[in-house]
């Protein structure tokens, strides 16, 4: 785990290490103490905080390092000379202050299913209400740099997700996981978001009032304490939490490198289910849908699709029956096209997956030159159509 600001070193006292949150917010820190070490820990111990009662002679038996063993004996003594045992301290005592809720390993709060992730977080810092974390979850992610159409599918498949009884989970980063969070919260339903980096700052910053929305109506979780800086290298760690709290993934647009994927695979490693909504051919931000498809994805045009992959449970539970004119379409046109004049509609209506030039266009729509580039032009910087060799094709 990162280390916490400079300004956590200096606060604390030791009436808060009596918080049962202590240990494990000191295991979570301890040095020199991955996942292997747990391991051989949990070979001879009922429980990982047991280590921190062991006697010398019994750490060292258990292979562990001079470093991990100092820091053991300093907690055993409260010695808050010891740098991680001030640093614990610190990171409680700034809890304390800022109002951030912490779910320890033992807590009942703390999802089952996420126990049996590889190198499942000992603690959770939290923000809301940390009852949501017992729900059915649905994680949803995707390109940050998503389509107008994409963002739209976000939001909608967030609000018939929830309103089926999922709560839907994501990382409030930009695109498709703030589209998922705002669609759940839109539609009057919490929704969960794991960041990376400490609950004292939102990360993006362009999400701050999103962020405090979720806190407001659902729940934000970190496994960093206040003060932890947001880092490249935490988001494929937050990543394993979104997918090990989720019965499932959702992708809805992703690029071949999209960070996305590492979230799909780490989903199917920890035996989840994926899906992916296809796109466009033509679309680089549908590749990555279309690589996990083949990959053995579930195709989803419907939140039905979903539903029935994971089982009958929702389309059966009361209040949830699907309408009886049967589920939705993937892409809702009339709200994609919302906002556009006539000619523009009858430019994107005109236009397919395949590039078209712009004589066919004016043939299908019998619109002058001049008022057809216009129109293509809107289209293009609204993110619907993309000017490619051979003319002018949708891609969203």
């Amino acid at each position: 785990m990162t280390s916490a600001s400079p300004s956590l070193a200096v606060r604390g006292s030791a009436d808060v290490l009596n918080n049962p949150a202590a240990p494990w917010v000191l295991l979570a820190n301890l040095p020199k103490f991955g996942i292997r070490r747990r391991q051989a820990v949990l070979s001879e111990a009922t429980d990982l905080s047991d280590l921190l009662t062991m006697n010398p002679a019994t750490l060292r038996a258990l292979g562990l390092l001079s470093e991990t063993i100092t820091a053991v004996l300093a907690w055993q003594s409260r010695d808050l000379g010891h740098p991680l045992i001030a640093r614990t301290a610190a990171i409680l005592d700034a809890c304390n202050q800022q109002g951030i809720g912490l779910v320890p390993w033992p807590d009942r709060h703390y999802p089952e299913a996420l126990r049996h992730i590889h190198d499942a977080p000992l603690v959770l810092y939290s923000r809301g209400d940390t009852s949501l974390l017992l729900l059915d979850q649905i994680g949803m992610v995707g390109s940050r740099n998503a389509t107008r159409a994409g963002l739209e599918l976000a939001r909608r498949f967030a609000a018939e997700l929830s309103k089926r009884d999922l709560l839907v989970t994501s990382g409030l980063a930009l695109g498709i996981d703030g589209a998922a969070h705002a669609g759940a919260l839109d539609a009057g339903y919490p929704t969960l978001a794991v960041i990376g980096c400490g609950l004292d700052r939102i990360y993006p910053s362009q999400h701050r009032r999103l962020g405090d929305r979720v806190i407001d109506q659902g729940l934000l979780i970190s496994e960093y304490p206040p003060g932890a800086p947001a880092r490249a290298a935490h988001f494929p760690q937050r990543n394993r939490i979104i997918s090990g709290l989720s019965r499932g993934v959702l992708v809805v647009e992703a690029g071949l490198k999209s960070g996305s994927l590492i979230t799909a695979r780490m989903a199917l490693e920890q035996g989840r289910e994926v899906f992916a909504i296809p796109g466009s051919v033509h679309s680089p931000v549908a590749r990555g849908c279309h690589h996990l498809i083949k990959q053995g994805a579930r195709l989803v045009e419907t939140v039905d699709d979903i539903l029935e992959e994971l089982g009958t449970w929702w389309s059966l539970h009361p209040g949830n029956e699907s309408s009886e004119s049967g589920p939705e379409p993937l892409v809702d046109t009339p709200s994609i096209l919302a906002g556009l004049d006539s000619r523009e509609i009858a430019v994107y209506e005109a236009l397919g997956y395949d590039p078209q030039s712009t004589d066919a266009l004016g043939s299908a729509t019998g619109l002058p030159a001049d008022q057809l580039m216009q129109a293509l032009l809107l289209l293009e910087l609204q993110g619907l159509v993309s000017s490619v060799p051979g003319g002018y094709q949708r891609i969203a």
